[in-house]
């Protein structure tokens, strides 16, 4: 198969870095003004800004016009559906760190079930699990591999 021709290398083209997958999280939970990434993250205005441009061009945000009383326009960013699928990518990566690299203490965070339409919710953790098309779960990682696809290209 042509290496070149990789999901994964093309979806770490425009999240593979840290500061972008640190802004999208924050989207994901409900951040979509430049003063509030800046201040949640301490990332420098000049880098917030690039990579807020890259999300954007990229389709995972977009930009919304907003203004206050006697303000000039500004934006705000918001995930578009592409941005909130990246979602279980943020969650795969965030219990691997719980895994590998929490404190003594355990995870910082603990991402947990609300259900929107009840008054109390569920409030329990939520993992992720793979799963096979005919339903299979809990797959040992020497039972799952990778296969040409439809796209695969050969040298």
């Amino acid at each position: 198969m042509d290496p070149s021709n990789c999901s994964m290398a093309r979806a770490l083209s425009v999240v593979g870095e840290r500061w972008s997958l640190l802004i999208v999280r924050e989207a994901v939970d409900g951040v979509s003004r430049f003063g509030d990434f800046r201040a949640r993250l301490g990332i420098a205005s000049n880098l917030l800004s690039t990579r807020l441009d890259g999300l954007v061009a990229a389709g995972v945000l977009r930009r919304v016009p907003y203004q206050e009383p006697g303000d000039r326009q500004r934006f705000e960013y918001r995930l578009t559906e592409k941005g909130r699928d990246l979602r279980p990518t943020l969650m795969a990566l965030l219990a691997w760190g719980d895994k590998y690299l929490a404190d003594e203490q355990g995870p910082p965070v603990v991402v947990r079930h609300r259900v929107a339409d009840q008054a109390h919710g569920c409030d329990e953790p939520v993992s992720l699990v793979l799963e096979c098309a005919a339903g299979h779960t809990h797959l040992p990682t020497d039972e799952v591999y990778r296969a040409p696809g439809p796209g695969a290209r050969f040298l």
